[in-house]
């Protein structure tokens, strides 16, 4: 009995053995898929971008031209990233004082290395080439800045610490590198809005977009500091998700007219929002709602929050 036992215990060590083998060998083969599909989508892009009107740069050129905001703003540092490697080309000097680490941690890494996992795709999708304000349009008067918000390590040792920036991107061309292109970013901190500098309690308002089934479709950038939350947390989420369970049934019968008697604009009771640390604020809410002219169908509703102190 006992070396039937012994002859079954072994034959399992050896199935474990064989499914672990395999588990790697997959994991080893996705994690080379991904690395690949990184380059490949990096060259596809720089493609795709052919004849864009891009002006070329010195790497000294754009450490001068980015010092220009950097020294006006002590939580801002400038990034260039290469859009053929994702290497970084240059970075500032105020990067290592943000960020609590030495400057050579930079040196022939890639950006994303530095970015929370969950903000990668993020910055892959914010940083396509076409979709890219170029540093000439930049300097155009009335021209849309662009931005997005990413995750970055704050270089504490062993530990997966990040804190949220402010990525505004730029396109230009390196000259000192056969003309590559590459992509400028000037990062700024961002801090909670309730901690110096606070932000005053009149301007703690933000809005948001969700879709006729509740779910959260745009969310101001104000609601960053506010919230806790960068945009990409919370679009496709649920809003009842972070509501107090309590405000729940009020949200809900709140929703129902506004589907209801749609176009009309709603003000309504204070409701309770969870932010990323756990904590409740309060939100005065008034909401209305765009109704498509063809379908006669509610398209998305709009909410202006303001947060009470």
């Amino acid at each position: 009995m006992r070396k039937i036992d012994e002859l079954v215990k072994d034959s399992l060590n050896k199935r474990l053995c064989t499914l672990m083998k395999r588990v790697f060998k997959k994991l080893l083969e996705l994690y080379t898929f991904f690395s690949v599909a990184n380059e490949e989508y990096y060259l596809t892009m720089i493609n795709e971008s052919c004849g864009l009107d891009i002006l070329s740069y010195s790497m000294e050129d754009v450490k001068n031209i980015t010092a220009e905001y950097t020294m006006k703003n002590a939580d801002m540092f400038a990034a260039a990233v290469s859009l053929a490697t994702g290497k970084i080309l240059y970075i500032s000097d105020q990067a290592a004082c943000i960020l609590h680490c030495k400057k050579d941690l930079f040196k022939n890494a890639k950006f994303v290395e530095f970015l929370a996992p969950q903000d990668v795709s993020v910055f892959y999708s914010s940083t396509i080439p076409y979709r890219l304000t170029s540093w000439k349009s930049a300097t155009q008067e009335f021209m849309e800045e662009k931005y997005f918000f990413c995750r970055f390590s704050t270089g504490k040792v062993n530990e997966n610490h990040y804190h949220p920036f402010r990525m505004t991107p730029y396109l230009i061309k390196i000259q000192d590198i056969e003309d590559q292109l590459c992509c400028v970013l000037l990062a700024e901190k961002v801090h909670s809005g309730y901690e110096a500098p606070r932000i005053p309690p009149n301007k703690r308002i933000f809005t948001t977009i969700h879709t006729p089934s509740c779910l959260f479709q745009e969310v101001d950038e104000r609601a960053v500091p506010l919230l806790g939350y960068l945009p990409q947390d919370l679009v496709g989420t649920p809003v009842l998700l972070h509501l107090h369970p309590s405000d729940r049934a009020l949200m809900l019968t709140i929703h129902k007219k506004i589907l209801q008697y749609g176009g009309q604009p709603f003000d309504y009771s204070p409701i309770r929002f969870c932010t990323r640390n756990g904590e409740y604020v309060t939100l005065d809410t008034s909401c209305s709602s765009f109704i498509n002219p063809w379908t006669r169908k509610i398209t998305f509703i709009i909410g202006r929050h303001k947060v009470r102190t």
